[in-house]
């Protein structure tokens, strides 16, 4: 007799434990969502700052082309900048 209660108590174990993996396999999946999702918003980021790196080399390169003695004068004034800056 104690065999067919103790059967009857592992359904609802079992039905707990079902439930629960279900629960589990979800996080799981919008976990890797999430992921993916961090991952392209990642690489759409390092695209952009690849190409505004690209642009400022291009402006600084023709800066120093065309007007050489400013451009040095710009980076002097941030140069002291930074250093004061870095002082403080």
């Amino acid at each position: 007799m104690s065999n067919i209660h103790s059967a009857g108590m592992d359904q609802p174990r079992s039905t707990e434990r079902t439930a629960a993996g279900e629960r589990a396999s979800r996080y799981a999946e919008g976990i890797e969502q999430s992921a993916e999702h961090l991952a392209e918003q990642g690489r759409e980021i390092g695209e952009q700052v690849q190409e505004v790196a690209g642009q400022a080399r291009s402006a600084v390169q023709r800066s120093v082309r065309e007007q050489p003695l400013a451009t040095l004068a710009v980076v002097a004034a941030v140069s002291f900048v930074v250093g004061a800056l870095w002082k403080t």
